[in-house]
């Protein structure tokens, strides 16, 4: 299984820190910053090849690899994404589907979050789930979160933003464990997804999936500290985080 991060796009809100970098870049603590968390998350629960999508900005990420390989005991391949900047991310991980056979560990290039995350996809594997979505159960939802409608016999049924917070199950937290067995499925799905608006997420090509009837699973992450820094309120929370980790 290989780590895969997502880190084309080019983080407009997060400006004038993004007008050179990417969002996975941009500075949370220390010489610290998403990309360096991710890719510790991955060496901690033993996934040590990763391949990383760029796009926006992606010379300052080459220009880290080498760093970033020796900091964390990883193997790093970039994957170019030539309209990051302006498609959306269905089809940025569609450009990593050659590298979904091997089974992969997504995650958003703008989430910070402990390696415990990663840990419980790992520990949710077996019983022939293909795919399966960490989500947290435990957080009050608004308009802008990744919602998921799920049960336990069903597994997700509803995955988007469009929903009424009140219904929502939990919120997807932008990391997901693609077992080999769902990597045809998913690959033709995303295709599908950006072909039919290339400024969809991602997301909908796994409602496209629960539609067509495959089961997709879910992980709860329980209560940990975590954000998806979409704005500079999220960077501020981002950097509490790291402070006290």
């Amino acid at each position: 299984m290989i780590g895969l991060v997502l880190a084309a796009g080019a983080g407009r809100r997060l400006r004038p820190y993004t007008d050179m970098l990417p969002k996975a870049l941009v500075p949370i603590g220390p010489d610290t910053t998403v990309l360096d968390l991710t890719l510790a998350n991955y060496a901690a629960v033993g996934i040590t090849d990763v391949a990383i999508v760029v796009g926006f900005a992606a010379a300052a990420i080459e220009a880290r690899v080498t760093d970033l390989q020796q900091r964390y005991g990883v193997t790093l391949e970039l994957i170019r994404n030539d309209k990051a900047e302006v498609w959306n991310n269905a089809y940025s991980l569609w450009c990593a589907r050659d590298h979904l056979g091997s089974g992969a560990m997504l995650a958003n290039g703008d989430t910070v979050h402990p390696a415990s995350v990663q840990q419980a996809l790992l520990d949710a594997r077996g019983n022939n789930r293909r795919i399966i979505l960490a989500v947290d159960t435990e957080k009050s939802l608004a308009e802008e979160e990744m919602k998921v409608i799920c049960s336990e016999h069903a597994g997700v049924e509803r995955i988007t933003k469009l929903m009424d917070p009140a219904t929502a199950t939990g919120e997807y937290i932008g990391v997901t464990l693609i077992e080999p067995a769902a990597a045809t499925d998913l690959a033709a799905a995303l295709c599908k997804t950006w072909e039919r608006d290339p400024h969809l997420y991602y997301e909908d090509a796994y409602q496209l999936l629960v539609d067509q009837g495959l089961r997709i699973d879910v992980a709860p992450i329980g209560t940990v500290d975590w954000v998806e820094i979409d704005n500079h309120a999220d960077l501020t929370r981002a950097r509490e985080i790291v402070c006290r980790s």
